[in-house]
């Protein structure tokens, strides 16, 4: 076995830590179900998931970056970025799938700012992103003076607003992406890495490790998870607006850590990630459809959270 090799024990307490998050995922679902009769009808159920499709795809992106033992709290202004400038490329007559393209660019550009800053220049990432979080924001309401784009063409909206098969293209598009990080980070040689780094960046670097590409690696597909979501949300809303992705970072870092991600670095799981984001959408949605208030949904989220951090300080053994 390789130095970088995930240890076999770790997979075990990944593997217990998907389980457990479920469990409590079928819990808060099963009291929902109980308290609101129309909770489990499927297209409730379909509503839930297509509400944390968004929420999914920058969280997966955000699992790479914390495994590797960073933070990215740029993700919502990249996004905004990312949407606006996609939004005004097909606007301006771009055929949609050219301005997507170029959207997606424009979020890996961005993760590879962050990452150059973090991985060659020796800051840290919750400084850097910190600073990104104001000047991808900024950038955003620079170019649009604070205005909303409107017009975006019928064929893209069609496409996102779109199901296959009866379930949302949102839902196919996340899970489709979801398949691809599971890949990579569990069966190719990038996703040891980002353990290694993670865990142990000096041991990761003495073992042969390209320790500065894999943090440039894990930025970048955090700016590109990050423009996903913007093309998916702009295209069910038909308008992109350079406000849009208020605390999705927060989001994304609470879907993470309940899924078992560490915040320390080295451990995570795309699976645990994605049953993160649907008990915070089935949180969400629960309480709403009780005529519950939005400030007693942060509480319960907030709750919930800390829960999770608790659990993985009692199951770490650390």
């Amino acid at each position: 076995m390789s130095p970088v090799l995930t240890p076999f024990p770790l997979l075990q307490r990944i593997k217990f830590r998907d389980a457990g998050t479920l469990l409590g995922l079928l819990l808060i679902g099963g009291v929902f179900a109980v308290l609101s009769p129309t909770f489990l009808t499927a297209p409730n159920l379909l509503n839930v998931l297509q509400q944390s499709s968004i929420n999914a795809c920058i969280a997966l992106g955000m699992t790479l970056v914390i495994i590797s033992g960073g933070i990215d709290l740029s993700v919502g202004p990249v996004a905004a970025l990312t949407a606006v400038l996609g939004a005004s490329m097909m606007v301006a007559g771009v055929p949609f799938g050219l301005a997507v393209a170029g959207a997606l660019c424009i979020g890996m550009l961005c993760g590879f700012i962050n990452g150059a800053l973090i991985a060659w220049g020796g800051l840290q990432p919750f400084i850097v992103t910190l600073g990104g979080l104001s000047l991808y924001r900024a950038l955003a309401l620079i170019f649009t003076g604070g205005q909303p784009i409107f017009g975006l063409p019928d064929g893209f909206r069609a496409l996102t607003n779109g199901t296959l098969a009866g379930v949302p293209n949102p839902v196919v598009i996340v899970a489709v992406l979801a398949i691809c990080a599971w890949v990579i980070l569990n069966k190719t040689p990038l996703g040891e890495y980002f353990m290694a780094v993670g865990g142990n960046p000096e041991a990761a670097r003495i073992a042969g490790v390209p320790v500065t590409l894999t943090k440039l690696a894990a930025y970048m597909i955090s700016g590109l998870m990050a423009a996903v979501a913007a093309m998916i949300l702009i295209g069910r809303l038909g308008a992109a607006e350079p406000t849009m992705g208020t605390l999705w970072e927060l989001d994304a870092i609470a879907a993470s850590a309940i899924g078992g991600a560490s915040l320390m670095g080295g451990r995570g799981s795309i699976i645990g990630t994605l049953i993160g984001c649907v008990i915070l959408g089935t949180l969400r949605n629960g309480l709403t459809l009780l005529n519950v208030q939005a400030f007693y949904q942060l509480l319960a989220t907030g709750i919930i959270i800390i829960v999770a951090m608790l659990i993985d300080k009692a199951t770490s053994g650390k």
